[in-house]
């Protein structure tokens, strides 16, 4: 009987310690694989990087003559103060790439950029007319330029461009005015 009763003390026991491996086991290993997995940034974001935001201002490609985007990665501060009159200061300054170009006469200057309601009211100098360069191919794309970059802004649905303060102005060379708004057209 001795026998019997150590025999069932020793199953009971290794009963007990197989619980107990598999409680450890399933809980308390579980617990120190989570606090091992968690991720650590490699370093920190410096406030110069938080501030950056990515922009697209469309040019026209020297080999297709069609208007692409070229991304910029600039500071959200020069947004602020007024972004639509910031972006075309940018398309004036002309693209990074080589194998982009802008229609923009580059004397062209910035009078002023306002939104009113989703259309931005867009005063440019009178280089933009009279320097134009081309024929009014080339002029129209200057004028795209500028609307597609704005209208990428979810705010802007479309451009009224003035001239110097003045509405319903038109290109000297060519028969294209500047009477209605332009939307996107792609």
């Amino acid at each position: 009987m001795n026998k019997k009763l150590f025999f069932k003390i020793m199953i009971i026991t290794i009963i007990l310690i197989i619980i107990g491996v598999l409680i450890y086991v399933k809980f308390i290993r579980k617990e120190e694989q989570t606090t091992e997995t968690e991720i650590t940034p490699l370093e920190e974001i410096t406030d110069e990087q938080e501030r950056q935001t990515m922009i697209s201002l469309y040019f026209t490609n020297t080999e297709t003559y069609a208007l692409m985007p070229e991304a910029r990665v600039v500071d959200a501060k020069v947004l602020l103060e007024n972004p639509y009159k910031a972006l075309v200061e940018m398309l004036i300054q002309g693209p990074k790439s080589d194998k982009l170009k802008t229609n923009i006469p580059k004397e062209t200057k910035v009078n002023g950029a306002e939104l009113v309601g989703d259309m931005v009211k867009l005063d440019l100098s009178q280089e933009f007319l009279t320097n134009q360069v081309g024929d009014i191919e080339i002029a129209s794309k200057s004028i795209y330029e500028i609307v597609d970059t704005l209208t990428e802004l979810n705010e802007v649905n479309s451009v009224k461009i003035l001239i110097d303060g003045q509405e319903d102005k038109k290109f000297d060379s060519f028969d294209l005015d500047l009477k209605e708004p332009f939307v996107r057209t792609n």
